[in-house]
């Protein structure tokens, strides 16, 4: 007969068990501090600032590259118009003076060349091509502003389109010269110049070329000087052939 002991911890039809006394006790954690739900670190608050700073500075980085390549379209399409006014206005006129012509006189002397009369004279007396030589018209020129193939001077307006008046007077484009030169070159290569003066005599087979009879190079460079710019800049420029 077996008798078992009520005070022994193991009974023979059961594997060996651990009593739960001896089991490692959790450490106790209700002590340690918790974090607020919801809430943020300084350095977590930083970087945020740091990640929209940067965001703000790239977007007035774009709006400012935006409005200056709008800016310089604007004027290049104002500069290719003032331009295109010019050769508007030459294009109708003779190369040479239509009552005196372009002559050497007997003294060696060329008669003809630029405008008769010297600076000052009004613009109805550019009659032809080759008076237009040197001649600025808007800042740093004999003329206050820009003109138009109508020999018009070009009026400045504002953003709405309104004519800009002071004293009820209408002001020109203000910043804006049309440069022009006007030279003799080859019949048979545009690209070499001649002195106005230059004439050529015959020889032999070859035919000779009066002082009057050569092709005209025109050139207009169109300039910009804004508010903020220390020196006129480039705008445009435009060459082209009188035969």
């Amino acid at each position: 007969m077996l008798t078992f002991n009520a005070s022994s911890p193991e009974r023979p039809d059961h594997p060996e068990r651990t009593c739960p006394a001896a089991l490692p006790k959790r450490p106790d954690r209700t002590n340690r501090p918790r974090r607020q739900n919801g809430g943020f670190t300084l350095l977590e608050s930083a970087l945020a600032l740091v990640i929209v700073g940067v965001g703000i500075v790239a977007l007035i980085e774009a709006h400012t590259n935006l409005s200056r390549a709008n800016s310089w379209s604007t004027q290049s399409a104002t500069a290719s118009y003032l331009a295109g006014e010019i050769r508007e206005r030459l294009r109708k006129l003779p190369r040479h003076d239509p009552v005196t012509g372009l002559f050497i006189d007997s003294t060696n002397t060329l008669i003809g060349w630029s405008i008769e009369g010297g600076a000052g004279v009004p613009l109805a007396d550019y009659n032809d091509v080759d008076d237009y030589n040197g001649v600025t018209f808007g800042a740093g020129g004999l003329f206050p502003g820009p003109i138009d193939a109508q020999g018009n001077i070009i009026t400045a307006v504002d953003d709405s389109g309104v004519v800009i008046t002071i004293a009820g007077v209408a002001q020109p484009m203000a910043g804006w010269s049309q440069q022009i030169t006007v030279e003799k070159v080859e019949p048979t290569n545009f690209a070499t110049a001649r002195a106005p003066a230059y004439f050529r005599t015959a020889s032999g087979v070859t035919p000779g070329i009066t002082v009057d009879a050569f092709p005209l190079r025109i050139t207009v460079v169109v300039w910009f000087q804004g508010i903020s710019d220390l020196n006129p800049l480039e705008m445009a420029r435009l060459t082209w052939i009188t035969p």
